[in-house]
């Protein structure tokens, strides 16, 4: 039997999971984000610009994107967001190490994998043409020193 639309609306289907900080000294509780807050995340982490040949492209901004997603997902035993967003500057300074970590558990639970990364880059024209030329010129080929910097979020 299928299901109504208020048995849907009435399902509890947000995930929490503990996970374990011993760099912070204890645990945190990490919530998925809704489908709501998942659209507005990835919404603040793209933009759209020109490009030289007057069409428009998706793409993906990295900057802090990591800290930005845990702000929205840290939560306290009652549910409440530990972090606003305007606290993901000052979460993004705490060890990447553990950013990173996090990152992928709040990722998971909101449905943000690999794949999800992929298709929010892969939206512009460029990437949906094949053409996987940047704009940003390439000063070497040897790997620089911070170039996990340049890299997407992973989950």
């Amino acid at each position: 039997m299928a299901l109504s639309a208020s048995a849907i609306l009435e399902a509890e289907d947000v995930q929490i999971k503990p996970v374990d900080v011993p760099e912070w000294g204890g645990e945190v509780l990490v919530r998925g984000l809704t489908g709501i807050e998942r659209d507005a995340y990835e919404a603040g982490i793209q933009q759209i610009r020109p490009k030289p040949d007057g069409t428009k492209e998706v793409v993906f901004v990295r900057d802090n994107a990591r800290a930005k997603l845990l702000v929205k997902c840290l939560i306290d035993d009652n549910g409440a967001r530990l972090f606003k967003d305007t606290d993901a500057p000052a979460l993004g300074k705490k060890n990447g190490a553990v950013i990173d970590r996090l990152y992928d558990v709040a990722a998971e639970l909101s449905g943000l994998s690999d794949g999800a990364d992929r298709e929010a880059e892969g939206n512009s024209d460029a990437a949906q043409s094949g053409d996987s030329s940047s704009s940003s010129p390439e000063t070497s080929d040897a790997p620089s020193e911070n170039s996990s910097d340049e890299s997407a979020p992973e989950s």
